[in-house]
């Protein structure tokens, strides 16, 4: 059991029975009452993020995670298959637990998956990625006074929306945490 003293950015810890990452934290004295700490959770699971206060001092449950890079190859059924970039050993995720990341999964996309002994409790997503536009209007001359935005579906099927200039066949990188557009790619 570790205590509030042991808290750091990336610590992972079972609270009301799930499992949370610390975003950040502060340990607060306020004058003559007791000490207490703020933290930022941040939910593994459904990646909502809520501030708690813990008293100074109390035990919090530590879970020790192993995080291993894996490499997307293909779909069989509804679960995504992973290869381990060390051991080639394939396993097979279900898409409740990779979450809306799976609109950005390519083949070769290179991911980290977080393992609680055997038991897969998350996985990570490069924050950005490249992908081709494979459909979307063309852009009208003269629409582009204000910053006007357009859908546009690309190679793993989600839809972005994106400036007039993207055209199909471009490159964009995408931030997978919020799934908006952020550069176009010119490789």
């Amino acid at each position: 059991m570790a205590t509030t003293s042991d808290f750091r950015p990336g610590m992972v810890i079972r609270w009301n029975n799930e499992l949370w990452t610390i975003v950040e934290f502060q340990h607060v004295n306020p004058g003559n009452w007791r000490a207490f700490v703020r933290a930022k959770l941040k939910n593994m699971k459904t990646g909502r993020v809520l501030e708690n206060r813990f008293r100074a001092g109390e035990s919090i449950d530590e879970v020790r995670v192993e995080r291993r890079q894996y490499q997307y190859l293909y779909r069989d059924g509804e679960d995504y298959v992973f290869m381990d970039n060390e051991t080639f050993e394939q396993i097979n995720v279900s898409p409740e637990i990779i979450g809306e990341g799976q609109r950005y999964i390519k083949e070769g996309t290179v991911i980290d998956i977080l393992f609680d002994d055997t038991q897969i409790v998350a996985v990570e997503l490069p924050i950005f990625v490249v992908l081709e536009v494979t459909q979307t209007e063309p852009g009208v001359k003269g629409d582009t006074v204000s910053n006007v935005l357009k859908p546009a579906v690309v190679e793993t099927g989600a839809t972005i929306n994106v400036p007039l200039f993207i055209n199909e066949g471009d490159k964009i990188k995408i931030d997978t945490r919020t799934g908006e557009y952020v550069e176009r790619v010119k490789e």
